[in-house]
């Protein structure tokens, strides 16, 4: 007689709950049993003590009178070291195809470029902050040379130009306006 250690699957509808068991392989699944040995509730978190419970020292004893784990019920004795479990194997179809690694590939290329050039431009940024640059010198000069008046009036006309189109008044009366307050 050929005994397996399975799943056998009680509960109600889309609320699965197992028992696990010690069954003739020729018995239907929630058929005829020797023994209850565990529980197994899938719907309880992963770390939860009560969604796998077994009885270590009936399943040791049904192990040595050589019943066989199913695949489930392997991957529990295995998590509670009675048994060695091998590493399940990617199978062949499982793995992305011709189009999907060739995606994969150009991913991973513009995220390599991605980070080079982030680091460029870093090392970049770096190097022109403690240089000031060439627009920043010609417009400090530009300020020396043409003095804070002119810089207040040339700053008042581009503000009466952008507040032109809210208020549709003219660019020379606000100039006006403006240039007439700036004397006072």
């Amino acid at each position: 007689m050929a005994v397996r250690i399975r799943l056998s699957r009680a509960g109600a509808k889309k609320r699965p709950h197992y028992r696990v068991i010690v069954a003739d392989s020729r018995n239907p699944r929630d058929g005829r049993f020797l023994e209850r040995v565990g529980t197994y509730h899938p719907l309880l978190p992963r770390d939860d003590p009560d969604r796998v419970t077994l009885k270590i020292d009936r399943i040791k004893y049904w192990l040595e009178k050589g019943a066989r784990p199913s695949g489930r019920v392997a991957k529990f004795l295995g998590a509670e070291n009675l048994i060695a479990v091998e590493e399940s194997k990617n199978p062949q179809k499982a793995k992305p195809k011709a189009k999907a690694q060739v995606r994969l590939d150009e991913l991973a290329k513009a995220a390599e470029e991605a980070k080079t050039s982030e680091a460029e431009t870093t090392a970049k940024d770096a190097s022109e902050s403690t240089e000031p640059s060439e627009a920043e010198t010609t417009a400090e000069g530009v300020l020396e040379s043409t003095g804070s008046s002119e810089t207040i009036e040339e700053s008042t006309e581009v503000a009466a130009v952008s507040s032109e189109e809210r208020s549709g008044e003219t660019v020379e009366e606000e100039t006006a306006t403006l240039d007439d307050k700036a004397k006072d």
